[in-house]
């Protein structure tokens, strides 16, 4: 054995040895603070808790999406002159995806749960929540079938959901939130499963956190602060509870779609070789290796005028309108159809500017920052009501100053732009983004730097939506974030036990 390869081996079992030390002589393995040396989990010495679920699961249909950086806007010639995704550098954090888009099955059993919980008293929670079918009415074509069908046939369960606008896709990724969580803490014995909840009175994750909800509770996590009553809730301490679903962010949404990890020349090399047009490789539509799918479209879109899936008997896309969500290839992080088959919703606020000089790490426009009024109650849909911060309070910040941020730095209260909505422009506060190009569209649109955007209230026969869920701790999927010696976080790694549902 050489020199260095005897010094390397000496390296990994002083770090493995370190580990069981530190286990073994009462540090933060232990069970005791590492700075005060004060037991956690000990009642007696004033119960501080110390979860154990330092590492966040990955909830149903979720795809991890390693954060990092690129250049977002335009790969694609600007056709329209909008000049409104112009390239810059930005940094996006890890964050977890749908594989797929949302379905009709999936936005079926969204709504029959509403009927079944909110029904009977209040039926316009159910209707609000539908999808449009009407959505695929033209004059000049006959789409009854579509809207008759679309949405409630079983043949089209696994197509995306379509005439939903982005108000309904925000809810139903808080809907998805608190069933995602209740499913937890029904299989970890926390909750006993509840098919009679009613009105208010259903589970919601925060209520369920702070003891505003205690139907079905089956038991409780000790509470060792020897000031309480002794029993509590699971909360986000615990680790247990997934954050909340939410639709993904502008540039969450485009790097996702880029998947520009499958350009590195080789794994875990830290350059990009090439930028890409398409959420595929390559620049053109059909797939390009040498074998039985050669020439094969890589995406459901519309080839040319009157086109829109081909000759019968060749089909290029297979598909007149949607496509199964899971057709077609996924890209570099495991995600289908992110260019073609639907537009999707994003999170963001539309402007013609692309803040070149804004935040340049989780860039963003959307923001209205909330409080939680606890002294409220519960509003009728068994949620803790939120109130916009007020800007009075805010005045000695130094990160914000105004709670309302939708239009901050966009230049309307300026002299060189105003924005007059319905007489020179369609922006306004409640015009959302959505990207990724459609069945409907020709493949300009399928490049994931294009950009268009339609009132939060609106809807069409081609926007659907999908969702995401920030990534917690280490951006990597690993417990530890920052460069750490790799047997140090095997070793540990293995005494933690993966749940998995």
């Amino acid at each position: 054995m050489t020199s260095t390869k005897r010094m390397k081996r000496f390296l990994q079992i002083s770090v493995i040895a370190g580990v069981l030390a530190v286990s073994c002589k009462g540090g933060s393995s232990s069970g005791a603070s590492s700075t005060t040396g004060w037991n956690y989990n000990d009642k007696k010495w004033g119960g501080f808790e110390r979860s154990e679920n330092t590492n966040q699961i990955t909830g149903p249909n979720l795809v991890l999406v390693e954060g990092g950086t690129f250049a977002m806007g335009a790969t694609e010639e600007d056709l329209m002159y909008e000049n409104h995704n112009v390239q810059r550098r930005v940094t996006v954090s890890s964050f977890y995806m749908d594989e797929t888009e949302v379905t009709n099955l999936d936005y079926r059993e969204y709504v029959y749960w509403l009927d079944r919980v909110f029904g009977t008293d209040h039926p316009e929670y159910v209707k609000n929540a539908k999808p449009d079918s009407m959505c695929w009415r033209r004059n000049l074509a006959y789409n009854e079938p579509y809207v008759k069908y679309y949405f409630t046939h079983p043949s089209y369960n696994t197509y995306p959901v379509v005439g939903v606008n982005w108000l309904q896709a925000t809810e139903y990724c808080k809907w998805r939130t608190d069933r995602v969580n209740e499913m937890i803490l029904v299989k970890e014995g926390y909750l006993d499963l509840n098919t009679n909840q009613k009105n208010e009175d259903n589970f919601n994750t925060e209520a369920y956190a702070v003891g505003l909800y205690q139907g079905a509770t089956k038991k409780q996590k000790e509470d060792l602060n020897p000031n309480s009553s002794g029993q509590r809730n699971v909360n986000m301490n615990d680790g247990i509870l997934l954050p909340d679903y939410r639709l993904p962010t502008e540039a969450e949404w485009e790097y996702a779609a880029l998947g520009l990890r499958g350009n590195m020349p080789m794994p875990g090399e830290e350059v990009v070789t090439d930028r890409r047009i398409y959420a595929w490789d390559g620049a053109t539509f059909r797939y390009q290796k040498h074998n039985k799918n050669q020439g094969d479209f890589m995406a459901n879109f519309m080839r040319g005028r009157g086109d829109y899936m081909g000759v019968a008997g060749a089909l290029n896309d297979n598909a007149e309108i949607t496509a199964d969500v899971h057709a077609n290839f996924p890209n570099d992080f495991g995600l289908f159809n992110m260019s073609g088959n639907v537009n999707e919703w994003v999170m963001d606020v539309y402007r013609p500017m692309t803040e070149a000089d804004g935040e340049d790490l989780n860039t963003f426009r959307g923001n209205i920052f909330m409080k939680p009024e606890m002294d409220e109650g519960l509003d009728s849909m068994g949620r803790i009501k939120y109130v916009r911060e007020d800007d009075g309070d805010l005045t000695n910040r130094r990160n914000y100053r105004k709670s309302f941020a939708l239009d901050y730095n966009d230049g309307d209260s300026s002299s060189f732009v105003e924005y007059q909505y319905g007489v020179s422009t369609l922006v306004n506060n409640k015009a959302r983004v959505y990207k990724g190009g459609s069945w409907r569209d020709r493949g300009y649109f399928l490049s994931p730097g294009t950009r268009r955007f339609l009132n939060e209230d609106q809807s069409s026969d081609d926007i659907g939506f999908r969702c995401a869920m920030v990534r917690v701790g280490s951006p990597d999927g690993n417990m530890f974030g920052g460069k750490g010696f790799g047997e140090m976080k095997k070793t540990i790694s293995a005494n933690k036990k993966a749940r998995k549902y």
